[in-house]
């Protein structure tokens, strides 16, 4: 949570760390970042992003992910910029009338050396299919 001096929250992350060790699927999971409008374009999603990523280091994690709608330019490319790539497609991961796809969007980690977690794939997947 990031607060302003005043006592008002300016913005907040939620993760969690999952997966398998043995696969080399171990990461950092963003569940929810979100910052409030008035205090947007200050670089806190990126500051809460990076805390993600260094706990995700400390846990050994192999990458962090996160998804986000596709129609969702400005978050994509705010990723972007921090250094993750679009790892794959999700179809109809977001409920709604129509259902929307995402982007699962990854950086890989100091533990992933050859940064295999990041190579893109090429078929887009379910969300049936995702573990």
């Amino acid at each position: 949570v990031v607060e302003s001096p005043t006592g008002q929250i300016m913005g907040y992350i939620m993760g969690k760390a999952e997966g398998s060790v043995q696969q080399e699927e171990w990461h950092g999971h963003v569940t929810a970042v979100t910052v409030a409008p008035e205090y947007r374009r200050l670089g806190l999603a990126a500051r809460l992003m990076s805390n993600l990523e260094e706990i995700s280091e400390k846990k050994e994690a192999y990458f962090v992910d996160l998804f986000v709608r596709m129609s969702n330019n400005v978050a994509v490319d705010m990723y972007k910029q921090l250094g993750y790539v679009i790892y794959r497609r999700v179809l109809e991961y977001y409920s709604g009338d129509p259902d929307e796809d995402a982007y699962d969007m990854r950086k890989a980690l100091s533990r992933d050396k050859e940064k295999k977690s990041v190579i893109p794939m090429k078929d887009p997947v379910r969300p049936e299919d995702i573990e």
